[in-house]
C-alpha cells in the first residue's frame, strides 16, 4: 500500500485498509519473522536461548512486559528494538494530538472530525520511529505527567467548562496512543504515581481531577526495573506487577566470549587508534575476566551489580592509555601491555558499588585485586598451572625465571617505556623468552613479549614472586627477598 497515495480517509477505505491493535501488529510482525526465521533484536547478544524466546512468547501472548534485571543487563536496548516489529507506517486523522486511528478515533477531535468531514477527512502517516515514548522514572514524575491535566488556559480561551473533554492537556501515555510507551526504572516512581497506572493496564479508564474519561487507549506498556530487593527508593506495588502479564528476568553474559562480542559492539574506537594500537585476545579476555571476578567479589554489592558497561568503558581506556605512549614517545605503533592495565582502573572504581569491607580497602585497591585475580584465572589456559606444579614432583618450568629474581635481580614495566625499552626489559630475565616460546611459537614478537610480561604477573598472582605497584606500571623482585626489603605498606601506595 502506497501511503503517500491516500490522503483522505475515504481513499483508506477503499484501499482495504484494517486496523490492528498495536498489541496484534507487534503479534503479526513477530509470526512473519519468525517463520521467515529472521534474527530479529539486532545488536543483543547472548539472549538467544534465554531473554529473547521468553521476549517473544509475551509478545505472541499480546502482554505487556516488565524487563527485570540489574543495571547494564540491555533491558531499554531491547524495549526500543520492538519498535521494529511495528508496520513501517501507519494512518492517522491529521491534526490529532493522539494520532487518532482514521478508522476507530477515541478523541473528541478525531470524532468531531469525521462526523463534519466524512470521507473527506484528511488522513497522515506515522513512521514507527515515532511510536515509541520513554519515560526514566524519577520521584518528580507526577499524574500530570504520565496522563494529562485540566488546562483552565485551554478552557479560558476556548470559552470552555471544565466539564468538556477538550480543556484536557493529554500527558505522555495518551500521546503514545497507538505506540509503545517505556518507563524505565519503575520502582522509582511514587507509589501514588504507580496506581494511577492500574485502570490504564486494564479498564482503559483516565481519571483526571475527578474528570472520569472514558478513553480505550492502545499502548503497549514496557517496563523495566532493578530487583526489587536492590533499590532502597522503592518498589513495584503489589497490584501493579499483577496487571503486568510477563515478567522477564536478564542476566549479565555467561561466557567471556559473549561478552567480548558486546564490549568490541559497542565500544567506541576509532580506526586511527586501531592503527596506532595493537591489542591481543590475551587481553581483551583479560577485561572481560575482571568483570566476571568483580560479579563474585565480595568487596562488591552484588545487589547493584557489575554493568556490562565497565569492560566497554575499560576497552576504550586501554586502547587510549596505549595510544597516548605512542603519541608522547613518537612512535608509529605500539601493543598493548599488561602494565597498561593501571590505565582502566578509573573505568573500574565508577562502575562499582562497594560494601562496607571494599570501601575500607579502596575502591582502586579493588581495582587492582580484580585484575590480579582475573590474570590468576587465565594464566593455567596458557601455560602450566604453578599451584598443580606445586604439588606434583615433576620439572618446574618456572625455576630459571624465579631463580633469577632470587640472585637479587629486579625489573620493572612501566608505561612510558618505548617498545625497545619494553623489549629490552623482559630479555633480561634468564628462561623467560624461552618458556613464552616453548608453549606458543607460532605467535608474533609482539605477543610473544606481551606473554612473557604475563608469565611475571602469572607467578606474581601464585606467590612465587613479589609484584609492586609503580606510577605508572609494575616492578618484580624475588618474593622471599621482598618480606625482608619491604617498602611503604602497600595500604599506603597511590593505585591512582
Amino acid at each position: 500500500m502506497d501511503h503517500n497515495l491516500i490522503q483522505t480517509l475515504g481513499a483508506l477505505k477503499n484501499a482495504g485498509y484494517t486496523s490492528l491493535s498495536v498489541k496484534e501488529e507487534l503479534r503479526k510482525n513477530l509470526i512473519i519473522q519468525l517463520q521467515n526465521k529472521a534474527a530479529g533484536f539486532k545488536g543483543i547478544v547472548g539472549y538467544d536461548e534465554t531473554v529473547i524466546p521468553e521476549l517473544q512468547t509475551a509478545i505472541l501472548s499480546r502482554h505487556n512486559i516488565l524487563l527485570l534485571g540489574l543495571r547494564g543487563q540491555a533491558k531499554t536496548r531491547i524495549a526500543r528494538l520492538m519498535v521494529n516489529l511495528l508496520d513501517e507506517y501507519v494512518p492517522y486523522i491529521t491534526g490529532s494530538e493522539i494520532f487518532d486511528d482514521p478508522l476507530n478515533p477515541i478523541s473528541w477531535f478525531g470524532k468531531d472530525i469525521i462526523s463534519r468531514l466524512g470521507e473527506d477527512t484528511p488522513v497522515s502517516w506515522l513512521h514507527r520511529s515515532e511510536r515509541y515514548t520513554e519515560k526514566l522514572a524519577t520521584p518528580d514524575v507526577t499524574v500530570a505527567d504520565l496522563i494529562g491535566d485540566v488546562d483552565p488556559i485551554k478552557a479560558a480561551s476556548m470559552k470552555l467548562t471544565y466539564n468538556d473533554e477538550r480543556v484536557i492537556h493529554f500527558g505522555l501515555i495518551p500521546r503514545a496512543h497507538r505506540g509503545i510507551f517505556v518507563i524505565n526504572e519503575l520502582p522509582d516512581l511514587q507509589a501514588r504515581i504507580q496506581v494511577s497506572l492500574f485502570n490504564m493496564l486494564q479498564e482503559k479508564d483516565i481519571q483526571i481531577r475527578g474528570f472520569k474519561l472514558r478513553l480505550p487507549l492502545d499502548v503497549q506498556f514496557v517496563f523495566t526495573a532493578n530487583p526489587e530487593d536492590y533499590t532502597n527508593r522503592g518498589s513495584i506495588v503489589t497490584p501493579l506487577k499483577d496487571r503486568i502479564e510477563s515478567q522477564i528476568l536478564t542476566h549479565y553474559p555467561q561466557t567471556i566470549a559473549i561478552s567480548r562480542k558486546i564490549t568490541f559492539q559497542e565500544a567506541r574506537v576509532t580506526e586511527e587508534q586501531l592503527q596506532r594500537v595493537e591489542v591481543d585476545g590475551l587481553v581483551k579476555d583479560l577485561i572481560e575476566q575482571i568483570a566476571f571476578e568483580a560479579r563474585k567479589s565480595e568487596y562488591i554489592d552484588q545487589k547493584s551489580g557489575v554493568s556490562a558497561r565497565l569492560t566497554i568503558s575499560a576497552y576504550e581506556n586501554l586502547i587510549s592509555f596505549a595510544e597516548r605512549r605512542v603519541l608522547v614517545s613518537g612512535e608509529e605503533r605500539t601493543a598493548v601491555r599488561l602494565a597498561d592495565l593501571i590505565g582502566i582502573i578509573p573505568a573500574i572504581t565508577g562502575k562499582i558499588e562497594l560494601v562496607y569491607e571494599g570501601e575500607m580497602e579502596g575502591p582502586a585497591k579493588i581495582a587492582g585485586t580484580l585484575t590480579g585475580k582475573a590474570i590468576k584465572a587465565l594464566f593455567p589456559i596458557y601455560f602450566p598451572d604453578p599451584e598443580k606444579i606445586k604439588k606434583s614432583k615433576g620439572k618446574n618450568p618456572y625455576q630459571e625465571i624465579t631463580d633469577w629474581f632470587t640472585e637479587g635481580y629486579t625489573m620493572a614495566i612501566t608505561d612510558d617505556m618505548t617498545n625497545a625499552e619494553y623489549e629490552a626489559e623482559l630479555m633480561k630475565v634468564n628462561g623467560l623468552y624461552e618458556l613464552a616460546h616453548r608453549f606458543h611459537h607460532t605467535l608474533s614478537a609482539a605477543q610473544i613479549l606481551l606473554l612473557m610480561e604475563f608469565i611475571l604477573h602469572g607467578l606474581a598472582e601464585h606467590s612465587q614472586l613479589s609484584k609492586k605497584f609503580l606510577t605508572g606500571g609494575f616492578s618484580f623482585a624475588d618474593m622471599f627477598d621482598s618480606l625482608f626489603t619491604a617498602g611503604p605498606d602497600e595500604d599506603d601506595i597511590d593505585f591512582t
